[in-house]
């Protein structure tokens, strides 16, 4: 990473912000923010601008917003996703606030699954040896298990998020949700409505996992904190 310093100026820079206007905390604030969306494009995820918070509620400002401050701010996100580095720094200088989402089903799935059988499982795979790959948190809801993507199979053996449930539609699918093609997740270091944030556990750099060696092991701890598999799928955008 890089020194506090030149992030500031790099921020300043992108933003075009006068240098007096913008205080060295706020620089250094938004310049942190853009080098963890930065981890990540390295990464290789593909990073979208998403709504955020205003005052407990989401800056989208539609009406019964389904899920505030946790989806792009563009229904073009699927093709606006990117891993541009000067992409998505001139977003985050336009809007310095934004959440982001990154689209899965390219780069990366990510299995999703209620926080408690999330910490459990991180405590078994450490146990047996598992690879684990990057995890975020979000809040104190739910973990996110970034793994290699299986929507390159053939079509005839794999489907998209979109047949099981939209990422609008979340709040009704309380166990394993299986983020692929057509879906999309929050990256740290977005921020909720209820004053919580989107974190990592383990960092962006870490290897991607098999998805199926994963889901063994988060279908075990939900079944144990008693979460709520969704059909027989698990498959869930």
């Amino acid at each position: 990473m890089q020194p506090a310093s030149r992030l500031s100026n790099w921020w300043r820079r992108w933003s075009g912000a006068d240098a007096e206007a913008v205080t060295t905390v706020d620089a250094e604030w938004h310049a942190s923010r853009l080098e963890a969306l930065l981890a990540s494009t390295r990464a290789g995820f593909p990073v979208v601008p998403a709504a955020h918070p205003v005052d407990y509620r989401c800056s989208c400002d539609r009406m019964g917003c389904p899920a505030p401050a946790q989806h792009p701010l563009s229904f073009a996100w699927q093709s606006m996703a990117t891993v541009d580095t000067d992409q998505v720094t001139r977003w985050l200088a336009r809007d310095p606030q934004a959440n982001a989402v990154t689209a899965t089903g390219r780069a990366h799935d990510v299995l999703d699954v209620p926080a408690e059988a999330g910490r459990l499982a991180l405590e078994r795979m450490d146990d047996l040896g598992v690879a684990v790959g990057p995890v975020a948190a979000v809040g104190e809801d739910r973990f996110l298990f970034f793994t290699t993507t299986r929507s390159t199979l053939d079509e005839d053996e794999w489907w998209t998020s979109e047949l099981d449930t939209h990422p609008e539609d979340l709040a009704e699918h309380p166990g394993i949700r299986w983020h692929t093609r057509g879906s999309y997740v929050l990256l740290p270091p977005s921020r909720l409505t209820d004053d919580s944030a989107v974190t990592w556990v383990r960092g962006p750099e870490q290897p991607l996992p098999d998805p199926l060696r994963v889901l063994d092991v988060l279908a075990d701890a939900c079944t144990e904190v008693g979460a709520v598999a969704v059909g027989e799928h698990w498959f869930i955008g």
